[in-house]
């Protein structure tokens, strides 16, 4: 028999490269450790698994355990494993209403509005970019006006003039001057679909405005000499190209219809269509927080499906590609005999999406009696007077306390969260192109993009859902403003972040290499070098969240509470009070402060709103 035994040299030699290969990474780890941008990723990877992962995880936990109160309906202890819930909302008798009709009604509210938003949004889309249309570069910024504002500020311009006593209980304009509208037309999906259509709109035009500039004009122009008809020209090279554009904007149209609640709530709640928001919400409110947990998870995976067709079906489609480094020219399409017809059906969209919405709102405030236009129904008192015929909101808008708060709450809150989201984002971005440990800068851009997927109130059903009760350290958050600040900063991490590695990659490492080889530190690099130089991109990444946040519904809807009112949800509260004027007048308030946030971002960061749109 042979000797098994090995050679002791050969296996020396042997392990030799293992044993250096070894040393080489323990070396290499060392390093990295003692790099701030790691030290600061593993911080960060830290904050956003409790701040973001754990909230998602537990909303998951939730759809399957035992919540406490419920252990006799599920037979079984607190917190143990059980299908009830996932049976009550798929499988009971009660499910049609709790769960199949609303997802078929936002399915099909989906569908329509994709419809719509892209059979008004691509030609108009087309007369910005390439056309000649008389006052195309004023068209292009008041166009996507209503982007700008809440889409439920459409909802309440809708149901002022339309609703009829029969189900509101009220009249609104048009039964005041003799016309009874339909409940068709003045509720439920007609209505919520024109509404997400007109707010969406600029939302396409915005994604796609840019693919239809970079067509190449010898495209068109070959086309045209072999004497396609411009019917044909559409078809054949305008449709193909646009296609990943198109398709991009029809998913995030699916995701953001799932998430909007407001315009649900304000013209389907008094007809009782409801859409899975609105379920959701009144799950929440009747502490049903197990199929609460469920339908939320349901929303989470049809937005995140949503997304995950826009990144492998429309991000990868290489051969659409249509911009290369060769210069391009872009010829503008005269409009001819048709620009008359252009320029009206431009405008005819600036006032009944812009216009309209707002001139109804501003209207019904200083309106006594709703629908009377003489000069003796006009009246300032919605907005100055004193005790107005509201039992709970006595004072005008701009002298009662409860208002005040609210602003305070809105400024307070929504500040500390964009400032928060913004530095955040900014160190998530060094610590992205800084940090030696590529894998820690991809995790932490991943992790802070999982809100993206989250709907606004599903998102805040999973901050209840983790921070209701004491975490260890960390106290209930339910009540307080902390919970709200949280959320909000989180909820705005998908742009915050990215915006923080576009900087931090224009930057490059030249100015931070050259302070180190003078002797200053980390923080006097930082001080002195990376955030002077980051300065407007630290700005813009504040003032963008913040003007989100303004105007946010759907994520503080269940979050807010009688302490911490914010101005959406106090406009909320007044229109379920019946008091209109007052509701209309906070929204007025909510639309300014939008509009002379993104005008503001636009004159003195050189922010523009799109540079946050499809990314």
């Amino acid at each position: 028999m042979g000797s098994t035994e090995k050679d002791p040299k050969k296996s020396s030699s042997s392990d030799m490269p293992a044993l250096k290969r070894n040393r080489v990474t323990l070396y290499h780890t060392k390093l990295a450790l003692r790099h701030p941008a790691t030290i600061m990723g593993i911080v960060l990877l830290a904050f956003f698994a409790l701040m973001i992962l754990a909230p998602v995880v537990s909303l998951l936990l939730s759809s399957v355990q035992t919540s406490y109160g419920d252990e006799f309906r599920t037979g079984g202890a607190g917190g143990s494993f059980t299908t009830y819930y996932l049976e009550r909302v798929f499988g009971s008798g009660i499910s049609p209403i709790m769960f199949w009709h609303p997802l078929v009604n936002t399915l099909g509210l989906g569908v329509v509005t994709i419809t719509g938003a892209l059979l008004i949004g691509v030609p108009v889309a087309f007369l910005l970019a390439r056309s000649d249309l008389p006052g195309r570069k004023w068209f292009s910024t008041a166009l996507i006006v209503p982007y700008m504002i809440p889409a439920w500020t459409f909802a309440l311009a809708w149901r002022t003039i339309f609703k009829n006593r029969k189900v509101a209980g009220s009249v609104g304009w048009l039964e005041s001057l003799g016309f009874t509208p339909p409940d068709w037309l003045a509720y439920g999906p007609v209505p919520i679909a024109i509404i997400f259509i007109l707010h969406l709109v600029p939302f396409v035009i915005l994604l796609v405005t840019n693919a239809i500039a970079n067509i190449p004009e010898d495209l068109d122009e070959s086309a045209r000499i072999f004497g396609a008809t411009p019917r044909l020209r559409a078809l054949k090279i305008y449709l193909p190209l646009l296609r990943p554009s198109t398709i991009s904007a029809a998913t995030l149209i699916v995701a953001k219809v799932i998430g909007e609640f407001g315009v649900a709530y304000v013209l389907g709640t008094p007809v009782q269509f409801n859409v899975l928001s609105t379920t959701l919400y009144q799950s929440l409110n009747t502490q049903q927080s197990g199929p609460a947990a469920v339908i939320a998870l349901v929303m989470v995976t049809i937005g995140a499906i949503s997304l995950w067709i826009d990144f492998t079906f429309v991000r990868n489609m290489k051969r659409f590609t249509t911009v290369s480094g060769k210069g391009m020219s872009k010829k503008m399409q005269r409009l001819g005999s048709l620009k008359p017809f252009a320029f009206a059906f431009a405008c005819l969209m600036f006032l009944v999406s812009v216009v309209v919405p707002l001139g109804v709102l501003v209207s019904s405030t200083i309106m006594r009696t709703p629908g009377d236009f003489s000069f003796d129904n006009l009246t300032a008192m919605y907005w100055l007077g004193h005790n107005l015929p509201f039992a709970n909101f006595k004072d005008g808008v701009l002298l009662n306390s409860a208002t005040w708060k609210a602003m305070k709450n809105t400024l307070l809150f929504v500040a500390a969260a964009s400032i928060g989201s913004g530095v955040l984002g900014m160190m998530v971005g060094y610590v992205s192109v800084r940090s030696p440990w590529r894998w820690l800068g991809t995790t932490l851009r991943t992790i802070t993009f999982t809100p993206y997927l989250v709907p606004g109130i599903a998102f805040a059903s999973a901050y209840i859902s983790m921070f209701a009760v004491p975490r260890g350290p960390l106290p209930a958050l339910y009540g307080t403003a902390w919970i709200l600040i949280f959320a909000m900063m989180m909820d705005e991490m998908p742009f915050a972040s990215r915006s923080g590695v576009s900087a931090m990659m224009q930057l490059g490492k030249d100015p931070e290499e050259a302070g180190q080889v003078l002797g200053a530190s980390w923080w006097k690099r930082m001080a002195t070098i990376v955030l002077p130089i980051q300065r407007s991109a630290l700005a813009s990444a504040i003032l963008l969240p913040f003007i989100s946040g303004v105007q946010g519904l759907s994520l503080v809807m269940v979050l807010a509470t009688p302490g911490t009112q914010l101005m959406t949800t106090m406009s909320m509260n007044l229109i379920d009070s019946g008091y209109d004027q007052a509701a209309n007048a906070v929204t007025v308030v909510i639309c300014a402060l939008a509009l002379v946030g993104t005008w503001a971002a636009r004159k003195l960061f050189k922010a523009d709103l799109s540079s946050g749109m499809g990314s």
